[in-house]
């Protein structure tokens, strides 16, 4: 397979395409982190029924391994496929 010669405007489409994936990253880790403090404010502030209280709190424990996937996400080392895209289009110029 023929390797085609990267250009500028593949480089700016490549870069467009990291920004809004951070974006996209950013937006749903605060998303999570927003639905957790409400459901934490929920379980201990609202006045709510036993019943649903039980609700709240399975759901208080599922959004715990959700938060960790998403911690693990931010603060783990890992292989960035964008930026990796990225050093291979320079490499080839």
């Amino acid at each position: 397979m023929a390797q085609s010669k990267i250009t500028e405007g593949n480089l700016n489409a490549i870069e467009i395409r990291k920004r809004r994936a951070q974006w996209s990253r950013i937006s749903l880790s605060w998303a999570i982190v927003g639905t957790f403090i409400f459901l934490v404010w929920l379980l201990f502030f609202a006045d709510i029924k036993e019943d649903s209280k039980d609700l709240v709190n399975i759901l208080v424990g599922a959004f715990v391994a959700v938060l960790a996937k998403s911690t693990d996400y931010w603060f783990k080392d890992k292989d960035d496929p964008e930026h990796k895209e990225s050093q291979e289009a320079i490499a080839s110029n």
